[in-house]
């Protein structure tokens, strides 16, 4: 591409540019045009690292259109700045500019911050002059190199945005041009600041006419439905401040099985073990439950003696709970209760031992709600 056409192109973005506000002015709403120019530093990839000078200075001007929110076009025209350096005895100055088209994706977030991301084509003019001792010439090659993006935003206003970019592009070759002494071969990354203006402004927001109106309590739950953020609370449910229901956890009594032990003795049977697995069967399966473990002993003999000889039954089967079957310990606590909760009232032998038991009392994290 000459100069000429080069010129030509640029026009071309310059007068889409100055048209956009006319497009945007009949609307007095937050339009999806936007126009834009930014300012960087670029460094070239390429042999010139080692043996030469970038002028790393870089603009751009731009304009898109947002189809949603989230999603773009953009144009714009870009210079890449120059690069200056000496290869084989060969001087070179090159610099890449030209236009570009691409897509464009924006991640609001909060406190007008926003997240883009970008991809797209630049077609490009390569401008070289090169130097050696027999001589110089100068020339221009034309072609599409693919760009990609990413950058951080902040919006001023509604309508002024400022944002921090880096692009990298690929392949800004000038594949070996019949006029170069030395082809060049360079890849780039940019980074830079943004300014972009979107067109229109925001719908102003509707006063609403205040009207004086007698509280409601739809549900009847005591909570008037301006501050009710649970409508429709059964009545006979118990409600906190903003009449949501109020729920308690549920204890449940798991039965391990007739669990019994011999006349003043702590030791648990082998036999009872499969019990002891069952109620560590149903712990593993519910990993947010806790159990007590609850002692009793017969009414025969001291009750002070007896409270002692509940709590060591009670310690027997949660050890073998932990230590056995790998419940944690902070999921199991003991406790002795001697003869202050008979199972069977009496003194019979029949009484004596249904008394000397072991029950377990799982908390599960089951909700009920409480009631008024």
């Amino acid at each position: 591409m000459d100069l000429e056409k080069m010129m030509k192109n640029t026009l071309k973005v310059v007068l889409l540019t100055s048209m956009l506000p006319l497009a945007a002015s009949a609307s007095q709403e937050l339009t999806p045009w936007y126009v834009g120019a930014g300012l960087g530093v670029n460094n070239y990839e390429h042999i010139a690292t080692d043996n030469g000078d970038d002028n790393p200075y870089a603009w751009d001007i731009f304009a898109g259109y947002m189809f949603n929110d989230y999603f773009g076009a953009e144009i714009g025209y870009r210079d890449l700045g120059s690069a200056d350096w000496t290869y084989a005895g060969i001087g070179n100055d090159a610099d890449v500019k030209g236009a570009t088209l691409g897509l464009v994706g924006v991640w609001p977030l909060g406190n007008r911050w926003s997240l883009s991301a970008e991809a797209g084509a630049m077609y490009y003019t390569l401008e070289n002059n090169q130097r050696s001792v027999t001589g110089s010439s100068s020339y221009s090659e034309n072609d599409f190199a693919p760009y990609f993006g990413a950058g951080v935003g902040y919006n001023f206003t509604d309508n002024l945005k400022l944002q921090a970019k880096y692009r990298r592009y690929e392949n800004l070759d000038d594949n070996a041009g019949a006029n170069a002494i030395v082809p060049v071969n360079a890849d780039s990354n940019y980074w830079g600041l943004e300014l972009s203006y979107r067109f229109g402004s925001p719908a102003a927001p509707v006063a609403a006419a205040v009207v004086a109106a007698t509280p409601v309590d739809s549900d009847n739950d005591g909570v008037y439905d301006d501050k009710d953020q649970c409508p429709a609370t059964p009545a006979t449910h118990k409600v906190d401040s903003v009449g949501c229901t109020i729920y308690e956890n549920v204890k449940k009594q798991e039965d391990v099985g007739s669990i019994q032990f011999a006349n003043d003795s702590a030791v648990v049977k082998k036999e009872y073990y499969k019990d002891i697995e069952r109620l560590a069967n149903y712990m593993n399966k519910n990993p947010e439950f806790t159990v007590e473990i609850a002692g009793h002993a017969s009414n025969v003999g001291k009750p002070e003696y007896n409270m002692v000889l509940s709590d060591k039954r009670a310690d027997a089967v949660a050890k073998i709970l932990v230590e056995k079957y790998g419940i944690s310990q902070s999921r199991v606590t003991s406790n002795g209760y001697g003869i202050t909760k008979p199972l069977v009232a009496g003194d019979s032998k029949e009484a004596h031992a249904a008394n000397r038991r072991i029950e377990a009392i799982v908390t599960t994290t089951e909700k009920q709600p409480v009631l008024k």
